[in-house]
């Protein structure tokens, strides 16, 4: 099995390459055709001349890549604009894509930066659906999010495979628990999705608690207002996020209100898992596709600061239900998203795909 992974795609961001590893892990061969559009850009999405020119030069450098002997192609996060390229230089055969998020929910009503039922608004809400439309296959990272593909943007559910994000097993692995010293640590952008507002409400209701925010983006002018238990740090390199979270007492999720919130399980809880640090995240029905409340995870209501601060403070309290929840946590990651795992699910996506052509 040969798979093309094609497109835009951002290389390094997380889903990406660990569904590369994946499929190697599995015994496929995968090789690239990547045009740089995204890559090193925090905020890539904008709507102007200049950006158009970008995407037009990009596609016709996509379109006009000589054949390739793969068997199918795999479009990847964020390859929306991909999907005309990908039809014209698979000449027949079969393409996966990989959206991660739909365009309109992420920037229109999650995050804000285009209003409801603006021009833009509009455009990315018919990309999202050209672009569902044109693939043999749309795979979903949780069921739930599948469903509103299906629900909102008319995806035929019979061109729809779900497959867990995970994390890459050779980056995020466990170290030796903390039972020293107790903080608990956010790792990712500073979006409405997560919920920044609950968590610096629950830091301030537990206020002998350190919380540690590594991260920058929208909401960070939050932050000019935090309280004295919260440390902030804009940045750190990705192969030191490992060390963040073992470092850590627990490791927190989403907790944002949106209803994207409640579709998506982010890379930030896989991680952790894998790296057997106790997770708290927003009791969602994403989340129960893969955690147990009390179990592998401690599960709060969304947009609840009081129920996250108790969380916190009972983890705080007791090292022995820290290694516990840690411990099984793991061994969640290990039966439903460690690579092998995946790789097999992935693998199994493209030759069924492919069998059937």
């Amino acid at each position: 099995m040969h798979v093309l992974a094609f497109g835009t795609y951002q290389r390094d961001y997380p889903r990406n390459a660990q569904v590369r590893s994946c499929l190697r892990r599995a015994g496929v061969v995968v090789t690239e055709k990547h045009v740089d559009l995204w890559d090193g850009r925090r905020e890539a999405w904008t709507i102007g001349v200049t950006a158009l020119r970008r995407v037009v030069a990009a596609e016709l450098r996509l379109a006009a890549a000589p054949r390739s002997p793969a068997d199918a192609l795999l479009v990847g996060y964020p390859g929306h604009v991909d999907l005309l390229a990908a039809r014209i230089a698979a000449r027949g055969r079969p393409i996966v894509f990989d959206p991660l998020v739909s365009l309109h929910d992420t920037l229109v009503a999650d995050r804000g930066r285009f209003a409801a039922g603006s021009p833009a608004a509009r455009a990315l809400l018919h990309l999202d659906r050209r672009a569902l439309a044109a693939a043999d296959l749309v795979v979903a990272d949780t069921e739930a999010n599948g469903r509103f593909y299906v629900e909102q943007l008319g995806v035929d559910p019979a061109r729809l495979r779900v497959c867990l994000v995970g994390a890459e097993d050779d980056v995020f692995h466990p170290g030796t628990p903390n039972d020293v010293s107790f903080h608990a640590v956010f790792v990712g952008k500073l979006i409405p999705l997560h919920g920044l507002e609950t968590i610096l409400a629950a830091a301030r209701l537990a206020p002998e608690v350190p919380f540690r925010i590594v991260g920058s983006g929208q909401l960070e002018p939050l932050l000019a207002d935090a309280p004295a238990n919260v440390e902030h740090v804009p940045w750190v390199d990705y192969g030191a996020l490992p060390d963040e979270l073992r470092a850590a007492g627990c490791a927190l999720g989403v907790f944002g209100a949106s209803e994207k919130a409640a579709r998506v399980i982010p890379n930030k809880a896989f991680q952790a898992l894998a790296c057997a640090v106790p997770l708290v995240t927003a009791d969602t029905p994403a989340a129960r596709e893969l955690l147990t409340d009390g179990v592998d995870s401690i599960l709060v209501p969304r947009g609840d600061p009081a129920a996250l601060a108790a969380a916190v403070r009972r983890l705080d309290a007791d090292p022995a239900l820290r290694r516990s929840i840690g411990g099984a946590g793991r061994a969640t990651y290990d039966n439903r998203a460690a690579e092998d795992v995946l790789g097999r699910r992935w693998r199994a996506i493209f030759e069924d795909l492919v069998g059937r052509r």
